[in-house]
C-alpha cells in the first residue's frame, strides 16, 4: 500500500461521497465520521462494502447470508454470522484487485484499522468516479448513435423519395407515350423547319443588307443630281443674267441644258424605277417579316419549352447532385457504421472475454465454494464427530463422577470408619502412654527403692 496509483481521501471526503452517491435513506443520515475514525466499526465497514456491492454488481445485502439450498447442512444457524462474512470477503478478494488493491485480508473486515480502510475505501471511490467516468462517455457515445441512425434513416427515406421523383420525371406515362413521340418528332421537324427558315432569313438579311448599301449609294447620287440640278439653275439664272446677243453661243448653251435635261429625266425615271423595285422589294421583305415574326413566334414557343426542359434537366442535375451527396452521405454513414459496428464488435469481443472470464471467475468460485462447503461439510461432520466424542466423553464423565461420587461416599465411610479407628487408637494409645508412664514411674521407684538396698 505504499506506493498507490490512486489518491488517497480524508475522512470528511469519503463520508461525503459515501452518504450522497452509494448509502440510501437512514444508512446515509447515520453514516459518519465517528464510524471510521479513530477506529473504524466493523459493522459500518461491512455494510458499506455490502451497499458497493450491491451498486456495482446488483448482490442484495440479504444475499450474503443465504445458504445453497441443494447443501445438506444440519445446522444451519451455525453459520448465519460467518456465511455473510465469507460471503463478503469473497466478493471483496475478486473486486477490489481492479481497484488496484491486493492485499484485502479477513482481518480488514473483522477487525479493520484505519489507515487501511480508508485506502482501500478510497481506492472503492476512484473507482466509482472512474465507472461514472465511462458511463457518460458511453451514454454520449449511444445518444450520437442513436442520433446518426436517425439521421441515417432519414437520409435514406429522403434517398428513396429523390429516387421515386427521379424515376416520375424521367418516366413518361404510357398513356402519353405516343403524344411524347408524336411531340418529339414535331419538335424535330419544327427545328429542321426553324434551321432552314434561319438560313433563308439571314440570305434575305444578305440581300436587304445589299439593297440597303444600293439604295443609300442611289440616295447619295440622286442628292449629288439634286446639289448639281439646283447648282445648273444658279448658273443658268446666272446666265441668263449675263446673255450675250450671241445666237451661237445661245444655241450651244441651249442644246447643253437640253442634253443635261435629258440627262436628269433619264436618271429620274432610273431612280422612279429602282423606287418601284425597291417598294417592291420592301413589301416582300415587310411579308418576310410578318413571317419571321410567325417564326418568331414558334421560336420563343421552342425556346420557352426549350427552358422547361432546361429547368426541368437542372432540377433533374440538382436531384442527381443531392443523390450523389446523400449517397456520399449514406457511403460515409455506411462507413461511420461500420466502424461503430466495428467498436461494437471488439466491445462485444471484450465483453465476451469478460463474460468468459467472469465465468472461468464463477466457475473457479463455484468451484473454491465447493471446496469451501466440502471442507465446511468435513468440518461439520468433524463437528458431528467431535459432538458425539463429546457426548460419550460427558456420558463417561458423568459415570465417572457418578463413581467418583460413590467413591467419595465410600471413602467418606472409610474415612469415618478410620477417623473411628484412629480416635480409639488414639484413646488407647494414650491410655497405654499413661499405663507405660506408670509403669516408668513404678519402675523408676522401684530401681530407687533397689539402689538404695544395693
Amino acid at each position: 500500500m505504499s506506493e498507490n496509483t490512486f489518491p488517497v481521501y480524508t475522512a470528511d471526503a469519503i463520508v461525503n461521497f459515501y452518504r450522497t452517491e452509494v448509502l440510501t435513506g437512514q444508512e446515509a443520515k447515520h453514516f459518519t465520521k465517528s464510524d471510521l475514525t479513530p477506529a473504524p466499526k466493523p459493522e459500518t465497514v461491512q455494510t458499506l462494502y455490502m451497499r458497493v456491492l450491491h451498486l456495482l454488481y446488483r448482490f442484495r445485502p440479504e444475499c450474503h447470508s443465504m445458504l445453497p439450498l441443494l447443501e445438506n447442512i444440519q445446522y444451519p444457524v451455525y453459520h448465519e454470522g460467518a456465511t455473510a462474512i465469507i460471503s463478503v470477503y469473497m466478493r471483496l478478494r475478486q473486486f477490489l484487485p481492479m481497484c488496484f488493491v491486493y492485499d484485502f485480508s479477513l482481518n480488514d473486515l473483522l477487525a479493520p484499522k484505519k489507515q487501511k480502510t480508508l485506502t482501500i475505501l478510497s481506492a472503492i471511490m476512484n473507482f466509482l468516479h472512474f465507472r461514472k467516468q465511462r458511463m457518460d462517455m458511453i451514454l454520449e457515445k449511444q445518444a450520437k448513435f442513436r442520433a446518426d441512425m436517425d439521421r441515417l434513416q432519414a437520409y435514406t427515406k429522403g434517398n428513396l423519395e429523390a429516387e421515386k421523383k427521379i424515376e416520375i420525371l424521367t418516366t413518361i406515362p404510357p398513356e402519353q407515350q405516343a403524344e411524347a413521340d408524336e411531340l418529339a418528332a414535331a419538335l424535330s421537324e419544327l427545328q429542321a423547319t426553324t434551321m432552314h427558315e434561319y438560313q433563308e432569313v439571314n440570305a434575305r438579311n444578305d440581300n436587304i443588307a445589299e439593297w440597303k448599301t444600293t439604295i443609300a449609294e442611289k440616295t447619295q447620287k440622286l442628292a449629288q443630281v439634286k446639289v448639281s440640278f439646283s447648282n445648273v439653275k444658279e448658273e443658268i439664272s446666272k446666265l441668263k443674267s449675263q446673255i450675250v446677243e450671241s445666237p451661237e453661243e445661245l444655241k450651244s448653251q441651249m442644246e447643253k441644258m437640253r442634253e443635261n435635261l435629258k440627262n436628269i429625266k433619264l436618271s429620274i425615271a432610273e431612280t422612279d424605277e429602282r423606287v418601284v423595285e425597291l417598294q417592291n422589294m420592301v413589301q416582300g421583305v415587310t411579308h418576310n417579316q410578318t413571317e419571321m415574326q410567325q417564326i418568331y413566334n414558334l421560336l420563343q414557343d421552342l425556346e420557352s419549352s426549350m427552358n422547361t426542359t432546361k429547368q426541368r434537366q437542372e432540377e433533374h442535375q440538382e436531384l442527381m447532385a443531392q443523390y450523389e451527396k446523400k449517397q456520399k452521405e449514406l457511403k460515409n454513414l455506411c462507413i461511420e457504421e461500420g466502424h461503430m459496428k466495428r467498436a461494437l464488435g471488439m466491445k462485444l469481443d471484450k465483453e465476451s472475454k469478460q463474460n468468459i472470464r467472469r465465468q472461468k471467475k464463477r466457475e473457479m468460485k463455484e468451484q473454491h465454494v465447493q471446496e469451501v462447503l466440502g471442507q465446511c461439510n468435513q468440518i461439520q461432520q468433524k463437528r458431528e464427530e467431535m459432538a458425539d466424542k463429546i457426548q460419550e466423553i460427558s456420558r463417561e464423565t458423568q459415570q465417572l463422577k457418578a463413581e467418583i461420587q460413590s467413591l467419595r461416599d465410600v471413602c467418606s465411610k472409610e474415612t469415618e470408619k478410620a477417623q473411628a479407628l484412629y480416635d480409639t487408637l488414639l484413646t488407647s494409645m494414650d491410655k497405654l502412654h499413661t499405663r507405660i508412664e506408670t509403669h516408668v514411674v513404678d519402675l523408676k521407684r522401684d530401681v530407687t527403692k533397689m539402689s538404695a538396698n544395693f
